[in-house]
């Protein structure tokens, strides 16, 4: 069965690479570009990159995606390098029926490929107003972002590795991006994406935290000289301020200022929520990671998020439930991991802690979270030393996502101790404690006051600028005045009824806007707004006029009824039959019966 939905909604899947393995890369980087372009499109939901690629190398059928995904059309298509040329497949199908309602192949020079991309992306959007409904397209998606295409080749093989989310890929990343910008230092882009993998792994302690964090913003200001209207830059700007620099004020305006290009951008949705989060604003946390489920919703960070506020919330079970549905997504999601234990541990609940420890290989510090529970709870759970918890802080052979040392400080009743390692680590702005202002971990330091002048360094003279969570837009108003659209109005239907442009099948919103003298904007807003209809549904009804009075014509009696669709400028059997149960109540045969007898 398959739910209605926001008709003006899209997912992208992984074109499919045809030809070499190590071309991959390349056919995801193509997707990649036409979810970005399509997402600048107002009002058109377009699923994030996580959720299409959660399909990539699965054979599943469009109606079953468009439910989970909840969108009405999907694109899927494949891309071939062949020397220095691209050949590129796709199609665009209806979610609710598995209707193609466009497919066109492209073989064109590799140099070409920005253009070809923004060309896919404008037929796309294209395609679905004049299916589902009005929408304002600009007259590009995408501007070359590089004139050199190894330098692109480069960016596409670095991104690829950083968007595997964990500290050794996004440290592989790092050379595919220098040579891009060796390549072209100009290319904004490529500053953007070093800078963004440098300062998160100075921020989480992978790098010197101060020198990573300078080389970070240092090619980021490059990449916003470059192109000051950059959503991803002004992303990564405002990502680095918060992580690196607990600078809220700063994160906050460069987040805002990203919404206001791209709005329908989950990953800034998700930063949001952690900005809020760490405020101690819960509620807005969550109103912002509920706007980004609804772009993304197969994503595990998001689900892993969600389940971190509802942690805060002290709804530990709610909280394992959320973790459980990343972890179902991405088993080795590390910080899930964590903070399932850390739920487990805070919910007193032993045995499902000993179960998860026993069953779950990848857990970094098995041994902390036993003897923590140990200690918080003043029982004797598990059999764990304290010369094994020690030795295995020592061995660990990756930095902590969570503070277990200072936890285990707190209930081994070092409080002292625990408070100077707090001390410590909010003063290098560590991001295992970014939200140490809801860590329900700390409560027992919380009555100390060095406890509040740790807490008053980071808030009490904090500048923030206006709580947003919406983007500021523009009062949409109409394009055209009463005396334009009663003269445009008529002119359409001149052209239809004397002209007969619907007697095409080929007939499109751009080339009716041609024949009006207006632009493809303002017409389909005319064609929505005065009569009401999509530019499809507007068509197809002259095109029933047109079978209609053919079909009770007796000079035509010996036409087959579809021949009769066909040359009222149907092209599709389909399309004719739904469309015509559609508007009559009944199919073309009964119609034809009920006024031929």
């Amino acid at each position: 069965m398959h739910t209605s939905f926001n008709p003006k909604s899209i997912a992208v899947l992984p074109f499919v690479n045809i030809g070499r393995e190590e071309n991959e890369y390349f056919s995801d980087g193509i997707t990649e570009e036409i979810i970005n372009a399509l997402t600048k499109v107002r009002d058109l939901k377009v699923t994030a990159r996580t959720s299409s690629f959660y399909y990539k190398q699965k054979n599943l059928d469009a109606r079953l995606i468009g439910n989970e995904l909840g969108v009405e059309t999907l694109l899927e298509g494949s891309a071939r390098i062949v020397n220095d040329r691209v050949r590129i497949t796709a199609q665009l199908i209806r979610t609710d029926t598995g209707f193609h309602i466009w497919s066109e192949n492209f073989d064109r020079d590799l140099s070409d490929i920005f253009e070809l991309q923004d060309e896919i992306s404008l037929l796309i959007a294209d395609k679905i107003r004049e299916n589902f409904g009005h929408l304002e397209v600009q007259e590009h998606l995408i501007e070359a972002p590089t004139k050199n295409i190894e330098a692109y080749k480069h960016l596409l093989k670095g991104r690829e590795m950083r968007m595997r989310w964990n500290a050794q890929d996004v440290k592989d990343a790092i050379p595919y991006f220098e040579q891009s910008i060796t390549l072209d230092p100009s290319y904004a882009d490529a500053h953007f994406e070093k800078g963004w993998c440098l300062g998160m792994l100075a921020s989480w302690g992978y790098l010197k935290k101060d020198e990573g964090l300078l080389e970070a913003n240092r090619h980021i200001d490059i990449g916003l000289q470059l192109n000051p209207n950059s959503a991803m830059g002004h992303y990564v700007k405002g990502s680095i301020s918060f992580w690196g620099y607990w600078n809220y004020k700063d994160a906050f305006e460069h987040l805002q200022l990203s919404l206001e290009i791209n709005p329908n951008s989950s990953e800034v949705r998700d930063a949001m929520a952690d900005g809020f989060s760490a405020l101690g604003k819960i509620d807005e946390a969550l109103a912002n990671n509920e706007m980004a489920l609804r772009i993304n919703p197969l994503s595990a960070n998001l689900y892993f998020t969600k389940g971190n506020m509802i942690y805060f919330k002290k709804n530990y079970q709610e909280a394992v439930v959320l973790f459980d549905k990343a972890l179902s997504i991405n088993p080795f999601f590390p910080l899930a991991l964590e903070m399932k234990a850390a739920a487990l541990i805070l919910d007193r609940q032993a045995a499902l802690l000993a179960s998860f420890v026993e069953n779950t290989p990848q857990l970094e510090r098995p041994n902390s979270y036993r003897a923590i529970y140990n200690l918080m709870h003043n029982i004797d759970a598990f059999n764990i030393s304290k010369k094994e918890v020690e030795k295995e802080f020592l061995e660990a052979s990756v930095v902590s996502l969570r503070a277990w040392d200072l936890y285990y400080e707190v209930y081994s009743g070092n409080h002292e101790i625990a408070l100077d390692i707090l001390d410590d680590r909010i003063k290098e702005r560590s991001g295992q404690l970014f939200n140490f202002r809801n860590d329900p971990f700390l409560e027992p330091l919380r009555t100390y006051r060095k406890y509040k002048e740790i807490e008053d360094s980071v808030f009490l003279t904090l500048d923030l600028p206006e709580d947003i969570l919406e983007p500021k837009s523009p009062v949409a108003s109409s394009p055209l005045d009463n005396s334009q659209i009663e003269h445009y109005s008529e002119a359409i239907e001149l052209l239809m009824n004397d002209k007969k442009l619907y007697i095409d099948p080929e007939l499109s919103l751009k080339q009716l806007a041609t024949h009006v003298g207006l632009h493809a904007n303002k017409l389909s807003w005319l064609l929505n707004n005065h009569f009401g209809k999509n530019f499809n549904d507007f068509i197809n009804g002259f095109r029933i006029l047109e079978f209609q009075k053919m079909a009770i014509d007796p000079a035509n009696k010996n036409l087959t009824l579809l021949g009769l669709a066909y040359d009222s400028g149907f092209n599709s059997k389909t399309v004719f039959n739904t469309f015509f149960k559609k508007e009559t109540g009944m199919t073309p045969k009964q119609w034809v019966k009920q006024n031929t007898t």
